[in-house]
């Protein structure tokens, strides 16, 4: 059996969580591997693009007889062996499951089980369709395995910030990790937490709130700040604080940039500017953050709501996602999250806004409207990138973020 006898090329473009498309394939081979058991074997790809960048992919390839049927999970054949994405596979995740609770390692790859950390007795997993960038299973209700499938060198922030998080009641517990040992630095390739059985995606509870003038939502917005400024208290009780200056210069680059792709930015650009440099020798509160927050990253359980996802902005260099930010950079994804559930509608967006600064301030203690320059100028900076976001990909919900950055240099 031999994994460079796959078709990695043909099968890998096909994939959802495949983030080259765009971008044409030069060639795909295995780095490294690393057989876990004789017939699961641990596949870290090197994909090179014709534009000279190059990014790698966990594959956990399942050896199994050609038996010629025609399976989506195939990835290629050698001799009377294929090999098929082992995480189409329920009982494959299982193994990793059983390597995690023993603390194993195979080769370069450490499996890591937390302090006092119970897994479920159900080793048969459950894959979740919906993932984009990742694979999940859940075994049991109880428990979520998360594989990450691109892969970058370094700590990563969801792994590390939800091991910090420890205790915390608005965290899914880190149950365990999986990572392979590099040049240097470790590939993090998986994540093992409690699963959050009954929950509900935050984004859709908003959605259906701001659409039925009958549901009431503002406890709810009331609990999700309790939720955030807890999160952020912990983190900056556990990792530290630490003062620097606004990012003013990337905000400025990032408005120029999206401007000259967007001409209805134009015009605000010397307001907007104006608002960035205001802030650029004010001291600003750094901590570690979520880093991409939103309705969408958060989960509302029976009894309370829960972060999710800390890897920060997607396609951002890992270091710029550890590094510390103001927490009203979250407050602010969140106050956007909102004006885009409600689609504008100032009247509900303003109070379930309100309601969330509330919860906030009442458990961080610090309420982020009393810094009215600063958090106005995070709420300018998401609203740009959403201009430049919407402009691009749907230009049919370009008007709300403009309406924001419209509303907000007019305040």
């Amino acid at each position: 059996m031999a994994l460079v006898n796959l078709a990695f090329d043909a099968w890998l473009p096909a994939q959802r969580w495949y983030s080259g498309r765009g971008r044409q394939l030069r060639a795909v081979g295995p780095a490294q591997t690393v057989q876990l058991t004789h017939d699961l074997e641990l596949a870290l790809l090197d994909v090179g693009y014709t534009d000279g960048s190059v990014e790698q992919y966990q594959v956990l390839v399942r050896w199994r007889d050609a038996d010629g049927r025609d399976d989506p999970a195939l990835i290629g054949v050698d001799g009377d062996r294929a090999g098929y994405d082992a995480m189409a596979d329920p009982a494959a995740a299982g193994i990793l499951l059983n390597l995690l609770g023993t603390s194993e390692t195979v080769g370069p790859v450490t499996f890591r089980l937390e302090p006092g950390a119970v897994l479920p007795a159900d080793r048969v997993g459950r894959r979740l369709g919906a993932e984009q960038s990742n694979t999940s299973v859940v075994f049991g209700e109880k428990a979520i395995l998360k594989v990450f499938r691109h892969v970058i060198a370094g700590i990563n922030p969801d792994i590390e910030l939800t091991r910090a998080l420890a205790g915390n009641p608005h965290v899914t517990p880190l149950l365990g990790s999986y990572e392979l040992a590099g040049d240097g630095e470790p590939y993090a390739l998986g994540m093992l937490t409690s699963f959050a059985a009954g929950s509900t995606d935050g984004w859709d509870l908003a959605l259906a709130a701001a659409g039925d003038s009958s549901v009431d939502f503002d406890a709810d917005s009331y609990a999700l700040g309790e939720a955030v400024g807890s999160v952020h208290a912990a983190l900056a009780g556990t990792l530290g604080t630490s003062t620097a200056p606004f990012p003013v210069d990337t905000w400025v680059r990032r408005l120029r940039g999206v401007a000259a792709a967007v001409p209805q930015l134009h015009d605000y650009v010397p307001r907007i500017e104006t608002r960035y440099r205001a802030l650029t020798d004010a001291p600003s509160t750094v901590q570690r953050i979520h880093g991409d927050l939103h309705l969408g990253q958060v989960l509302r359980t029976p009894s309370t709501w829960l972060v999710i996802d800390f890897e920060g902005e997607p396609g951002q260099p890992l270091a710029d996602r550890r590094r510390p930010d103001s927490a009203l950079r979250d407050v602010a994804g969140m106050l956007r999250s909102y004006d885009y559930a409600a689609r504008g509608t100032r009247a509900w967006v303003d109070r379930n806004c309100a309601a969330f600064c509330d919860g906030y301030a009442a458990v961080s203690g610090t309420d982020p409207r009393h810094e009215v320059a600063a958090l106005a100028a995070y709420e300018l900076d998401k609203a740009v990138y959403e201009v430049g976001y919407e402009a691009r990909y749907r230009p049919d919900w370009l008007p709300i973020p403009l309406a924001a950055v419209d509303r907000i240099v007019a305040g």
